[in-house]
């Protein structure tokens, strides 16, 4: 089993933090192939850079997808998703839409604590575009700035932890999600200093597609996911190009 880890940021340090936190929970049979964005911004943190980060993962899935059984977008607002699936045969999986999916299946109520003030929207519409508001008891951001988003949860993690603490008391939350790339792998690390579930949400990730793939599901032939009939385009990539025009 191939699982593609896309991440649609720029930093392959975040690439790097990935991969560790997805080969901690991976089965021995899979192989995770990292990708990191040629282009783009070093961590999306608004929806004008998910819309671009959106469109750079559909080159890449473009360019990958027949080399792996399934693939990861790994960004917490799933930029692309959608349209990731609409596109392509494999299973696509969203770190967001996993790790909520996995924490209601924890609780009742989950809560999504973050590292910067910036990503709150995003997120807050990515819970709404998964059908998932009455699940959420809030989204919590820290105020402070940080030196370098590659070392952020370092920098951070006791901040975070104390955010993560206070919404389980003062939300209700039943689960928190430490969201955000640059924080995966964090809650393996700070998960007995909170009292309910903490969810990595690229280990989350990790596991749905590994299940989605001995699934075996049929691409979708009807319905919303089917693949959009071919038409001409102009100024894509080869690769993306060739999977629109049905080449």
């Amino acid at each position: 089993m191939r699982i593609l880890l896309l991440n649609p940021n720029t930093t392959e340090a975040i690439t790097q933090r990935l991969l560790v936190a997805a080969k901690a929970v991976a089965a021995p049979q899979t192989e995770i192939v990292p990708l990191t964005a040629p282009r783009g911004v070093p961590y999306i943190a608004s929806r004008a850079e998910a819309q671009i980060g959106g469109a750079i993962a559909l080159d890449m899935l473009a360019e990958h997808h027949h080399a792996v059984d399934a693939a990861i977008i790994a960004a917490f607002g799933d930029p692309g998703l959608m349209g990731a699936r609409e596109l392509f045969d494999i299973p696509v999986v969203g770190m967001a839409e996993a790790a909520m999916l996995t924490a209601c299946m924890l609780g009742k109520r989950f809560s999504i604590v973050t590292f910067a003030r910036a990503l709150g929207p995003w997120y807050e519409e990515c819970v709404a575009m998964h059908g998932l508001g009455g699940r959420c008891a809030g989204v919590r951001m820290l105020d402070e700035t940080f030196a370098d988003v590659g070392d952020v949860q370092e920098e951070k993690e006791e901040v975070i932890v104390a955010l993560a603490n206070r919404t389980v008391v003062e939300d209700g939350a039943d689960c928190v999600i430490l969201a955000g790339a640059p924080l995966a792998g964090l809650a393996a690390k700070v998960a007995h200093r909170i009292p309910v579930p903490v969810i990595d949400q690229v280990g989350a990730a990790l596991k749905q597609a590994e299940a989605l793939v001995a699934l075996q599901p049929r691409k979708a032939s009807a319905g919303t996911f089917r693949r959009p009939p071919a038409k001409p385009t102009q100024g894509l990539s080869e690769a993306l190009a060739a999977r629109i025009e049905h080449r």
